[in-house]
């Protein structure tokens, strides 16, 4: 089946199905179904083949979705990456080399041009005065912007069921607030099937997963997580939050 994305190279009836393209008539019961037992790389086979303005969601900590599309299934989906202003150096490096191991269409958008801008505006340490307000500046706001701007129609994620208790009935297709289809292929994989794909096929991945940082964000809301904590634990340590507010 011919992509949507390779726009093109559409002849006119294909061009004319995929402007056509509404999320909200999806039946979304149905496709789950049908892909509970499917593989992550089925799963982004059928989005590349039948979502138009198909992008990745990444937060460069493992490049599992990255190299299935972009070597797999050599697809070229637009990759957005959300700069905070406030991760950590190793998560910059990652996203460099991804884009020169794989050519990524990246699209990489911030709250302002750099971290110094940023305190002039807002202030120093904001994520102490008010943690809601500084993932809603760094995250929530470019990321919506990003999909406005490339008039997104699908996003992709990462998350899994495992990763935390608040993850454990996520669907593997769901629709945002915004009526956009949102793609987790890797919904009911397990942390061990994310490593041994990574070992498998020598994908790169953020080297702080080595130094025990099993959940990569911003660098002063992550701390390292021990032996038996689940693997989002050193998110928001000491807080009850769970999620940055784009999920």
């Amino acid at each position: 089946m011919v992509s949507c994305i390779e726009a093109q190279a559409l002849t006119p009836a294909r061009s004319t199905e995929c402007l056509a393209f509404d999320p909200s008539q999806l039946d979304l019961v149905e496709l789950n179904q049908r892909f509970e037992s499917a593989t992550p790389q089925e799963i982004l086979a059928w989005a590349v083949a039948t979502v138009p303005n198909l992008a990745q969601m990444t937060s460069f900590s493992m490049l599992t979705i990255t190299h299935m599309l972009y070597h797999e299934l050599q697809a070229k989906v637009p990759v957005i990456f959300l700069n905070t202003l406030h991760l950590f150096p190793e998560t910059l490096e990652t996203a460099q080399q991804a884009q020169a191991r794989y050519g990524l269409d990246l699209h990489i958008y911030q709250a302002t041009q750099s971290q110094e801008e940023f305190i002039a505006r807002y202030g120093d340490r904001l994520w102490e005065q008010n943690v809601e307000r500084f993932h809603y500046l760094t995250k929530v706001q470019p990321m919506e912007r990003a999909l406005d701007e490339l008039a997104i129609q699908g996003w992709i994620t990462g998350r899994r069921r495992d990763q935390a208790a608040t993850r454990q009935n996520m669907a593997i297709l769901e629709r945002d607030q915004h009526d956009r289809l949102k793609i987790n292929p890797l919904a009911n994989w397990t942390v061990k099937d994310l490593w041994r794909y990574t070992f498998a096929h020598s994908v790169s991945y953020n080297p702080l997963h080595d130094q025990g940082y099993t959940s990569i964000g911003d660098q002063p809301l992550t701390t390292k997580v021990q032996a038996g904590e689940d693997e989002r634990a050193g998110r928001w340590r000491g807080s009850v939050k769970t999620e940055c507010g784009i999920h």
